[in-house]
């Protein structure tokens, strides 16, 4: 059996999350795709999946060698890609990645837009709150809110998000006033996950260096943006997400952002790329594509937020 074709069942088997999904991507019976696993693992010589019939896990050996796996493929659809020449129309499929809301709301709508003006390229959307190695996990170009590290990845500035806090205004009209981060102690939270289940911190006053931190017990804690939105804007409490995730209900009149002059600096909004993924057609018409729009997405999405 051919070791790159067997590794490409193999990744296909990961991202399908199961033998029977691969057998229905690459047109293959389950049978052929057992087969081409057992293959990897007689080859290596370590077991690489724990097998069920409804699902796969990967062992220890199997992590790492996912992630060979997948920049050996990588590597040979850039080879592919420029024995072809440069000037090859974009084609095959493109992976990429992005936080959860911002994924679904405003980079899903342009990547269908690409899709349209680009038949011969497909797409795996990725859509994930964490952080994700672009490398290792075999993604063309993620969406990422955050300050970058210093790396050999390409960046597109798009824009920048800030943290807010915010609430329904018929909550600010029936609960005490909210002037200072020090206030939140008296309100109803409503907690996020990824923003602090028992506190939240605020930028240094003057001089001092030391963030203010404000403790809380919630009254409700999510791990979902859109439940966190939904139960701020009925009126249940106060909540903080990103500027973007309350911008439609700001402009709305439905919540309304407060302590302004305590935020933190905005965090920046990139679209990222490894560099030698760049070369590739299919990656540098998504990038040349997605830029501007996405530009304008959060243009559109800070003006709403500022009201």
């Amino acid at each position: 059996m051919d070791r790159i074709d067997a590794m490409k069942v193999f990744v296909a088997a990961l991202d399908e999350g199961s033998l029977a999904g691969a057998g229905r991507r690459l047109g293959r019976s389950p049978a052929a795709v057992s087969r081409a696993v057992d293959f990897l693992e007689g080859h290596v010589g370590v077991q690489l999946l724990h097998r069920t019939t409804r699902s796969i896990k990967l062992s220890e050996a199997g992590e790492r060698y996912a992630a060979a796996c997948r920049r050996v493929l990588t590597d040979l659809e850039e080879a592919d890609m420029l024995a072809a020449g440069e000037r090859s129309a974009p084609r095959g499929t493109i992976a990429i990645t992005a936080p959860v809301v911002s994924g679904e709301e405003v980079l899903r709508p342009i990547l269908d837009a690409f899709l349209d003006a680009f038949p011969m390229v497909s797409a795996r959307l990725h859509l994930l709150d964490r952080p994700v190695n672009l490398i290792d996990e075999g993604i063309d170009v993620a969406l990422r809110i955050a300050h970058l590290p210093d790396s050999s990845m390409v960046a597109v500035r798009l824009g920048e998000v800030r943290r807010v806090v915010a609430a329904a205004p018929r909550y600010l009209a029936g609960h005490p006033k909210i002037e200072t981060p020090a206030d939140l102690a008296k309100q109803q939270i409503v907690a996020m996950t990824h923003f602090g289940l028992d506190s939240w911190s605020f930028p240094p006053l003057g001089e001092s260096a030391i963030p203010r931190t404000v403790s809380f017990t919630p009254r409700l804690v999510v791990n979902s943006v859109r439940a966190a939105v939904a139960s701020a804007a009925e009126g249940r409490g106060v909540t903080r997400l990103f500027s973007y995730h309350v911008a439609e209900k700001v402009h709305d009149g439905e919540l309304q952002i407060v302590l302004r002059g305590d935020e933190h600096a905005p965090l920046p909004v990139h679209l990222i790329t490894p560099e030698r993924r760049l070369s590739a057609p299919k990656v540098r018409a998504f990038v040349d594509f997605a830029t501007p729009r996405l530009r304008t997405a959060f243009t559109r999405l800070t003006s709403h937020a500022e009201r």
